[in-house]
């Protein structure tokens, strides 16, 4: 690598990890740049994104959609994710991802899962979800670059993105009851978990929309937060245990605070 290279870059630690996998699993849509198989040029559009259970992105996109037959014709593509903000949209943290996408048929065994998640993600896709002409691929991260804002430049690889776990599909086949339990019956603690781990001032409205290994997303209309847990989950018996605890703590923090 070029003397100059390294120098921009920095060591790849733990926070930068942890900001990449919260931009992935916190992005509701994205602009995925893919190569035209006519011209061969680069083309570039919004999609809306969520994360299967391992952090793979996952796009639902139509046939009509020109970077649709892109990727069939040449999956290969990468992904920026990252919201601008105030001020100086360069200082704020994105991430570019090169992917390999592949497309999930609706007679694949992930579809189901991979549906759950992206319309839990993204509820208003519920209205064109379903209609013949409309796809879900997953984008297989290859390496990714994150830019923290100015000065925070990183070079991540998969291994950096991505959720490991055993038992990734019990996790897996556990999380719509999970979190279906946790909208019905606990909105108090998820509420909790909003202003005590996610340092939110609004304490009503958050929902649960999904669990996987690494942690919890809630959202409070169009805003999205990521929760992690302390240590990734051992299995699926693990995750009820986990949520109780993290909700006796920030109860009993917030009280104390009162």
């Amino acid at each position: 690598m070029d003397e100059k290279k390294k120098d921009v870059l920095r060591a790849t630690d733990d926070d930068a990890v942890r900001l990449a996998r919260t931009l992935l699993r916190s992005s509701r849509h994205g602009a995925i740049a893919v190569l035209d198989p006519v011209s061969g040029a680069p083309l570039a559009s919004r999609v809306a994104v969520a994360s299967d259970h391992d952090g793979t992105p996952l796009v639902l996109v139509s046939a009509l959609a020109a970077h649709t037959g892109s990727i069939i014709a040449d999956p290969r593509c990468s992904l920026l994710l990252g919201e601008p903000g105030k001020g100086d949209p360069l200082a704020h943290a994105r991430m570019t991802i090169a992917c390999m996408a592949e497309r999930i048929s609706k007679d694949d065994p992930r579809h189901a899962r991979i549906q759950w998640r992206f319309l839990s993600h993204n509820p208003k896709a519920k209205l064109y979800a379903n209609l013949g002409d409309f796809s879900y691929f997953r984008l297989e991260p290859v390496s990714a670059s994150l830019n923290g804002g100015f000065g925070k430049a990183y070079a991540l690889t998969a291994q950096d993105l991505l959720t490991t776990s055993p038992n990734i599909d019990a996790i897996a086949a556990a999380e719509p009851g999970a979190v279906s339990h946790m909208n019905d019956d606990h909105l108090d603690a998820i509420a909790n978990y909003a202003v005590h781990f996610g340092r939110q001032s609004e304490d009503a409205g958050w929902v649960m929309t999904g669990i996987d290994a690494d942690g919890f997303d809630i959202c409070l209309n169009d805003r999205v937060l990521r929760i992690f847990f302390d240590e990734p989950l051992a299995d699926a018996s693990d995750m009820h245990k986990r949520l109780v605890g993290m909700a006796i703590e920030a109860r009993q923090s917030l009280a104390a605070k009162a």
